[in-house]
């Protein structure tokens, strides 16, 4: 009964170092937000990606909703986006903004041509 004493703490030891690997790798791939807010507006993906909560397919998802429907006009519309539940719009809104709408230029007024005098 002895070797199986022994076994049993080998196995409890290898369990023991295993957790403690896999918490560290846990606690290294944990993403560093980003330190400025990002505009939901101009952002890229890479860009995206750097918020808590957003990999690869929400940060396209956000992107396409963009492209689709025109820009955000708060940080409320990403509920619109399937994977973006409440809980993880209140992770982001620290990090996210919504730019203003640049304006249009002025429109140029053009002038019709002059009219030239009738000689009669």
């Amino acid at each position: 009964m002895m070797p199986f004493l022994s076994n049993a703490r080998r196995v409890a030891a290898l369990l023991g170092m295993l957790a403690l690997a896999l918490s560290c790798v846990v606690v290294i791939a944990q993403k560093k937000p980003p330190a400025k807010p990002i505009d939901l507006n101009v952002a890229n993906e890479k860009e995206l990606e750097e918020l808590p909560g957003v990999g690869h397919v929400t940060a396209q998802r956000i992107i396409d909703m963009r492209q689709k429907s025109g820009r955000f006009r708060r940080v409320e519309d990403l509920l619109a986006i399937r994977g973006i539940s409440q809980k993880k719009l209140d992770a982001l809104r620290p990090y996210v903004l919504i730019s203003p709408p640049t304006p249009a230029p002025p429109a140029q007024k053009i002038s019709p041509p002059a009219k030239k005098a009738n000689p009669q």
